[in-house]
Parts: structure tokens; C-alpha cells; sequence
């Protein structure tokens, strides 16, 4: 039985990283994978690839991509750059997703 993981982050929210060798850096989700409970984010987790060639045209070599990070090292961020977790409320019988600290919809 496979376990899916809940969050409330979502594609393109932007985040920061709570622990690891990128504690601290910030970034966009690219990609969610609720089934292993991690996702992308934008510039962090940098790992090099050997990439083959593909055409005359394409080089190949060594590439720069992100790896995925687990869930419970990221935290959602304001526009002020404060991560804060979110919580769900009602609005006009809509959920909507807000950040605790500040209090702004995301």
C-alpha cells in the first residue's frame, strides 16, 4: 500500500529551505512528488549530471539541474521573505490558503 503524503504547498508556491546544506536559500516549486513526499524547487539542491549527446547540435557533458528535497524542509514564504506555515479558511464558502504570520492569501 503505497502512502500519499498531505501537504498544503502547491506548484509555484515560493519557498524557503529549513535544513540542510541549502538551509536559508529560497525558490519556486517546479515540480511535487506526493508519493515519495518531495518536491523541486528553483536553484537549490544542485547536483552536476553527465548528460549524453543527443544530436550534431546538442553538446553533451556535464549539466548543472536540481535534485528534489524532502517536504518537511521547506516552509512557504511571505513577500517579505519570512517563511511562515499556512493555514486553510473559509472565505465566502471558498478555502483559501494563508500564511500564519502575516496573514496574506497566497
Amino acid at each position: 500500500m503505497e502512502q500519499k503524503y498531505r501537504t498544503k504547498l502547491k506548484q509555484n508556491d515560493q519557498v524557503m529551505v529549513t535544513a540542510g546544506k541549502d538551509k536559508g536559500k529560497t525558490g519556486r516549486i517546479l515540480r511535487l512528488d506526493l508519493k515519495k513526499g518531495r518536491a523541486v524547487v528553483e536553484g537549490v539542491n544542485m547536483v552536476k549530471k553527465a548528460q549524453r549527446r543527443k544530436s550534431q547540435q546538442d553538446r553533451g557533458g556535464v549539466i548543472d539541474l536540481e535534485a528534489s528535497i524532502s517536504l518537511s524542509n521547506l516552509m512557504a514564504v511571505s513577500r517579505d521573505g519570512k517563511p511562515s506555515r499556512i493555514r486553510i479558511e473559509n472565505e465566502g464558502g471558498r478555502k483559501v490558503r494563508v500564511l500564519k504570520k502575516t496573514g496574506e492569501q497566497i
